[in-house]
């Protein structure tokens, strides 16, 4: 297990050093100067190894100093991604120029791209910190008659640890007192899978527990990937003394409605997966909600006859120009209400951030479902 963890960790290393060494040599390039001096050098040598160096520290720690080198260092991968493609950009602009003999400066060339650069990260990080409250339809087949105007919070992917902490889960929690739903569902990775203080980031959820208006029917919760780093004696204690429902491969009847959890790990293989909602002796000429970490597994979950499957997991790419890449991973499945036979799939892009915390290209948002019954 350890010599694999370190194959990993070095073949990541290698790739930062390597992006990072080509955002120095193009500034150095187009720059010269101060640009290519030892000191930048050694600068951008340094900085390659801080993501790494802050996500090791951040599995064992939750001091105060920990968690502040990992929020610089997930800030500056943010930024990296942005002068990567920047560099990109400065090489094809100088090419262009030089071949049409235009005859434009290469300082001037880089104090554009760049500066694009490091706007398009500041609006990222002002994007990524305020979630929206996207409001979504659903029409079920033979939906229960007292749950025709029901409406649901889906919250997923709010990656607690050292960048999202405890003021984030409270404005995220306040948030849903003030929408009033009738149940709330946690779709998974709430945990970043770092080191953290469990019993003040779940001690929020109790207030919304405990306020019959914001939540009468319950918050119910399933683990994501993340959440296999940790222990469950580690994380889940303080969440079930919050008053909230894990739904551990389980089905539970919620005023007449087939609610189903899922946990990640226990999806990934195909024919446990079967296996687990067979178990469970689902009704099929009844409304069925599943709660299911990542969009997969889709063949299965129609043709157990689920209804609605809830999902996160894919952050949309979080921001461009990873977007494109998780574009052509989950297709139509990495964000929105979706259709797979007579299964229907939403994926949000959840409400926190993994990693750098920067959204562009996508929005971190709070999921309101309003159900209706099929033909209505």
């Amino acid at each position: 297990m350890r010599s694999r963890l370190f194959v990993f960790v070095s073949i990541v290393q290698a790739i930062l050093f390597s992006a990072h060494w080509f955002v120095y040599a193009t500034a150095a390039y187009f720059w010269g100067g101060w640009a290519a001096s030892w000191q930048m050098k050694l600068a951008f040598a340094l900085l390659s190894m801080s993501f790494v160096a802050a996500s090791l520290l951040g599995w064992y720690s939750y001091s105060p100093l920990v968690r502040f080198f990992y929020l610089i260092s997930a800030l500056w991968m943010g930024f990296a991604s942005y002068f990567m493609l920047a560099s990109v950009v400065s090489w094809i602009v100088y090419g262009v120029s030089a071949v049409c003999g235009l005859g434009w400066r290469p300082a001037w060339i880089a104090d554009v791209t760049f500066a694009a650069a490091l706007v398009a990260g500041l609006y990222g990080i002002l994007n990524a910190a305020w979630p929206r409250v996207v409001r979504i339809s659903v029409s079920l087949p033979n939906l229960p008659t007292q749950w025709r105007g029901r409406t649901a919070a889906l919250v997923s992917d709010l990656h607690l640890g050292h960048v999202r902490n405890g003021r984030f889960v409270r404005r995220v929690v306040n948030k849903l007192l003030a929408l009033q739903n009738d149940i709330v569902f946690v779709a998974g990775d709430l945990y970043d899978g770092v080191a953290g203080d469990f019993e003040k980031l779940a001690r929020p959820w109790a207030d919304l527990v405990a306020d019959r208006q914001a939540a009468a029917l319950g918050v119910y919760y399933i683990a994501g990937n993340h959440e296999e780093f940790y222990r469950n004696a580690e994380y889940l204690p303080p969440l079930l003394r919050a008053g909230i429902r894990v739904l551990n491969n389980e089905k539970v009847e919620v005023d007449g409605l087939q609610l189903i959890g899922v946990h990640y790990r226990d999806a990934v293989n195909a024919d446990q997966y079967r296996s687990i909602l067979r178990s469970m002796d689902l009704d099929r000429n009844r409304a069925s909600v599943l709660l299911l970490h990542a969009p997969v597994r889709l063949p299965i979950s129609e043709e157990e006859g689920i209804s609605l499957q809830l999902s996160g997991h894919t952050h949309g790419g979080q921001f461009f120009p990873w977007t494109l890449i998780a574009q052509r991973v989950w297709k139509k499945f990495i964000h929105g209400l979706q259709r797979f036979g007579t299964l229907q799939v939403y994926t949000t892009y959840g409400t926190g951030t993994w990693g750098p915390p920067l959204r562009v290209g996508t929005r971190p948002e709070i999921v309101l479902i309003t159900f209706e019954a099929l033909g209505t």
